[in-house]
């Protein structure tokens, strides 16, 4: 074991000294990493949108929420390196930290593999069980199959990045970003512009771009001193550590697997309405969108500064960095959250010259971007949780307070009630209901913890 941590200017001391600036400093590069993100995604709707149209523009829309239930259990997975590398580095076990980052390392650049083969064979099938329209449906399959060509890059950058993350340092994952979502929008100018290839640039542009920052993060790592530091002859997976990922990743995975499962029977919802209806749920869902990864940036600073403090046995100092971290939460939410609805007409505008797409648009935002903030603290709580090692229960819970809530809306309140602020309610009800559960099992976990029983299970 090492006696001391040498920290170069990257990475972040979650054990020791004040925790909110640490915190803010933790999670403002990752929300801005999120943002350009979905602004360079956003670049694809809106290019394909204004200069192919809204049947394009459906087409890559309606795609979002069926990707998701594909890549979500892997990228949960990153989750459970995280946790487990944020440990490892806390306590000084370099032998183990190395291990761990060769071990998650494999495991992504094989789940990439697997993603790819899958979403290439099922894209077809998988959208005609969605009913996506037949005016939609093959520009749709074309984006998928391209865009999952890439997914052995994806899931390597994500991997990378949480290792990242669990040493405090999301700055560089932020720069790489810059470099490869640059490099994104000018291929989407070209390619849609220039030669209109449509929704294919689109996917081809995304493709390279994941392709360069998955080699900038690899890069990285392989040049890093120390414990994570990544060589590629000693690339394995090692079971006791694949074990440990599994346990804390593959719950959050499957919960927000299934979570977005349920997206997919709301946005099946959403396609009953037509293609307009299904060009504002994918302007006004990008802008939740954005939301999101503001808030998520929060929640994986919690999860990471838990686990780094439980490692070492620091409990108290976990409770202060939950309680800071739900105020961080609620007022980026609300800020963010009330502005885009205020604003929500030009955003929108951003988007689609169609004021009746504004207008499905409109009626979505109002029940999901003003509440947001509890989808903040519904998620914090699980974040915490599985920076203790506590994964399974927490999962449960979500699934059940959030899929079932919008099951029994969309079957059983929705045929009653056809319209799209009747059917988006579903959002804000499901975030109480799964809070008030979520915050009953931290208490019980909190209380074991700090009785002093606190191994991973």
């Amino acid at each position: 074991m090492s006696t001391e941590l040498k920290r170069n200017k990257y990475e972040i001391d979650m054990c020791n000294g004040s925790i909110m600036d640490k915190l803010i400093s933790f999670s403002i590069p990752l929300m801005l990493s999120g943002i350009l993100q979905l602004l360079f995604n956003a670049v694809d709707i809106i290019v394909v949108g204004r200069f192919t149209g809204s049947e394009a523009l459906a087409a890559v829309g309606s795609t979002t929420a069926l990707i998701n239930v594909f890549v979500n259990l892997f990228i949960g997975i990153s989750l459970g390196a995280n946790v487990l590398a944020a440990r490892f580095y806390a306590t000084g076990r370099d032998k183990e930290m190395s291990e761990t980052v060769h071990t998650a390392i494999t495991l992504a650049l094989i789940s990439g593999v697997v993603m790819e083969i899958v979403g290439i064979l099922a894209a077809k099938c998988a959208l005609e069980w969605m009913d996506t329209p037949d005016n939609v449906i093959d520009q749709a399959a074309l984006y998928m199959r391209i865009y999952f060509m890439g997914m052995p890059f994806f899931m390597l950058y994500n991997y990378g990045a949480a290792i990242l993350r669990a040493v405090g340092d999301t700055k560089r994952p932020l720069y790489f970003l810059i470099i490869s979502g640059t490099t994104n929008v000018i291929l989407n100018l070209f390619l849609v512009i220039q030669f209109q290839m449509g929704v294919a640039g689109v996917a081809i542009a995304t493709v390279i771009a994941q392709l360069m920052s998955c080699l900038l993060v690899l890069r990285c790592l392989y040049r890093s001193e120390g414990s994570y530091q990544l060589r590629f002859s000693k690339l394995e997976m090692k079971a006791r550590y694949v074990r440990q990922i599994f346990q804390v990743g593959i719950p959050a995975g499957f919960q927000s697997t299934v979570i977005n499962f349920s997206n997919v029977l709301l946005q099946s919802s959403v396609n009953s309405f037509g293609s307009t209806a299904m060009a504002g749920y994918t302007a006004a869902n990008n802008v939740l969108g954005f939301l999101y990864v503001s808030v998520n940036s929060i929640t994986q600073a919690c999860m990471s500064f838990t686990s780094q403090n439980y490692g070492v046995g620091k409990y108290k100092r976990m409770d202060k960095v939950l309680k800071d971290c739900l105020l961080l939460t609620v007022v980026v939410a609300l800020v963010l959250g009330g502005g885009s609805y205020l604003l929500g007409h030009e955003i929108l505008h951003i988007y689609t010259k169609s004021e009746e797409v504004v207008s499905c648009g409109m009626d979505i935002m109002l029940y999901t971007t003003v509440t947001y903030f509890l989808c903040g603290i519904m998620d914090l709580f699980p974040g915490a949780l599985r920076g203790m090692g506590h994964s399974t229960v927490p999962m449960i819970l979500s699934i059940i307070g959030t899929v079932g809530t919008r099951i029994v809306w969309i079957y059983l309140i929705f045929p009653y009630y056809r319209a799209l602020d009747i059917l988006f309610i579903s959002y804000p009800a499901s975030w109480i209901l799964t809070i008030v559960m979520q915050v009953v099992c931290f208490y019980f976990v909190r209380k074991k913890v700090h009785g002093g029983v606190g191994n991973i299970q």
